[in-house]
């Protein structure tokens, strides 16, 4: 019989596994996948940012989910803590904007593959196999089956993941488990995922890249988020680093609801853009409307914004009106794409929802249903914005729980 049995192999287990070991308990971690730490490999675009360098309070403020509940957990572990850890295993970090926080090296794999390598060194046993069930008695965790093998523990985390990335194994198997012992699941939606737009256009500037734009994303009549950064077109809507972000702040997915406008010139105020739009003109005064654009807009754009405009194309540039160019210019400061869905939560790069907050003790992560139980990371009903804050809380969760286990 092992101390603690951890079910998963990604962040908040490796991590977990880690703390265990130096608190002296034997640990067992399952992971069916080949490689730990599979979505850890992939995060931040291959370059990990594991965390925030910012205080308690901001981490509180980027959870748009049950924040409360991570109080305890962030005054156990903060940021600081995680960062003084990496870097004590030998990962120097770096802190970029927003205070993000990535490894020096800008590679993924030297924060996953510093976590396997305390995991080895401390002698944490890896089985690779799926866990089928847990084995409780008198409402009291024992242990797991996987296959045909039962193994027994003093207690055990679960810390699989959710269901987004389910290529890296994130297949919703934690909520299946605690559902079998009598917890409660919220509904599981994507969050920090590309967004569908019934905007067929979107589709006409596939691959197009927008950088140094201001997104603004509406609900109704109301701005509910505005960041600046990239984006990118694709033949469902539109994707990149924004519109993840923006899409954490959408509730309740509703058509006709929630609407992005794009700030395509936002170090322009509407009148220096003005000045700039007629500076082009007096150059074209010739052309025709959709040749005298070129140098304003990218290529695969201008044939969308000129329709848009609903100046003709073929319009020659002298004759366009102050009120057209006005127009034109309005509809550059505010270039608008319709959202009618998500994209599949298996695209996301979180799962918002989960095991009900209610049901687990905030200060040790344990099950207030089955003793001897305890949850860390995205299997929690808890999901930040982007920006490290959502690793924290797998780090956070997981500390707190092995301190109590």
């Amino acid at each position: 019989m092992t101390d603690i049995i951890i079910i998963g192999g990604g962040a908040s287990g490796c991590f977990g596994a880690v703390q265990a070991t130096r608190l002296g308990k034997s640990v067992l971690l399952f992971e069916p996948n080949e490689k730990l730490g599979r979505k850890l490999r992939i995060t931040g675009k291959g370059r990990c940012n594991l965390t925030n360098n910012s205080d308690i309070q901001e981490h509180l403020k980027n959870i748009p989910v049950n924040s409360r509940f991570m109080y305890s957990a962030f005054s156990a572990f903060d940021a600081y803590d995680t960062m003084n850890f990496f870097e004590e295993i030998g990962v120097p970090l770096k802190t970029e904007r927003g205070n993000r926080v990535f490894p020096v090296s800008d590679n993924a794999n030297d924060i996953a593959d510093a976590l396997v390598r305390e995991m080895k060194k401390a002698g944490v046993k890896v089985i690779r196999k799926r866990v089928t069930e847990l084995i409780t008695e008198n409402n009291i965790c024992k242990g797991v089956k996987a296959g045909n093998d039962v193994y027994y523990a003093g207690s055990v985390l679960i810390a699989c993941g959710g269901k987004s990335y389910s290529k890296t194994g994130s297949a919703g198997d934690g909520y299946k488990l605690a559902e079998s012992v009598g917890h409660t699941i919220t509904e599981i939606k994507p969050s920090l995922v590309p967004l569908v737009s019934p905007d067929r256009y979107c589709a006409d500037m596939m691959g197009l890249s927008l950088k140094n734009v201001t997104l603004n994303l509406y609900d109704r009549d109301k701005i509910i988020y505005s960041e600046s950064g990239e984006m990118l077109f694709t033949h469902f809507g539109v994707s990149g680093p924004l519109v993840l972000s923006a899409s954490s702040h959408i509730r309740e997915m509703q058509s006709g609801r929630y609407k992005i406008l794009i700030d395509l010139k936002p170090a322009l105020t509407h009148e220096q853009l003005d000045n700039r739009i007629q500076r082009d003109f007096s150059e074209n005064l010739n052309r025709d409307f959709i040749n005298g654009i070129r140098k304003l807009l990218p290529a695969k754009m201008i044939p969308v914004i000129v329709k848009l405009s609903g100046i003709s194309p073929e319009q020659k540039v002298n004759s366009i009106t102050r009120e057209q160019r006005h127009k034109f210019g309005e509809l550059l400061k505010a270039f608008p794409v319709r959202i009618s869905g998500f994209r599949p939560v298996e695209e996301a790069i979180i799962t918002s929802g989960g095991v009900s907050v209610r049901e687990i003790n905030p200060k040790t992560m344990e099950s207030k249903i089955i003793k001897g139980l305890f949850f860390a990371g995205e299997v929690i009903d808890v999901d930040a914005y982007t920006g490290g804050f959502n690793l924290q809380i797998a780090f956070s969760t997981a500390y707190s729980a092995i301190l109590h286990m």
